[in-house]
């Protein structure tokens, strides 16, 4: 039986997928029959990109997608477009309409975890710091010129 699965590929704690029609009993990472997508969890969105057509292909022949890859076809709506197909829609428009929902989508495929979200808190501290350094020098420096003037009054 043939399955529809995700088979890690990347480098060590920095994984990303390859969608692939592999036999049910292959290893995870083995032998497939051929690789119909990809999908990178490290970019913000996830990227997820598919061949819909040879999905199709093997959907109509008898392949079973896993759980996580049904989830990945609900997110970018493939398994509807699906059942539009096996109903009797032309495939043409079905893949056209793919396109617009991957072009809508719009992630660069080369982008990765959005930092800015995550140092605003830590600029936002660093300017509050900065701004009590100077609030403090400003605080000697006017003290420094009391101490200052009551020092020659004194002398007089």
């Amino acid at each position: 039986m043939v399955r529809i699965r995700l088979r890690r590929v990347g480098s060590k704690k920095q994984p990303s997928y390859r969608v692939v029609a592999a036999d049910k009993e292959a290893p995870r990472d083995g032998r497939f029959l051929e690789i119909l997508g990809h999908y990178n969890p490290r970019t913000r969105p996830g990227t997820i990109h598919f061949q819909e057509d040879r999905i199709y292909h093997w959907l109509s022949v008898g392949a079973q997608p896993s759980e996580s890859v049904v989830k990945l076809f609900n997110i970018v709506g493939l398994m509807a477009r699906y059942e539009r197909f096996k109903a009797g829609e032309d495939i043409e428009t079905l893949l056209k309409e793919a396109a617009e929902s991957e072009a809508s989508r719009g992630v660069n495929p080369k982008t990765r975890y959005d930092t800015s979200v995550a140092k605003k808190p830590a600029d936002e501290k660093a300017k509050e710091k900065t701004a009590k350094k100077t609030e403090k020098k400003a605080d000697k420096k006017a003290e420094e010129s009391t101490v200052a003037e009551v020092e020659p009054s004194g002398e007089e």
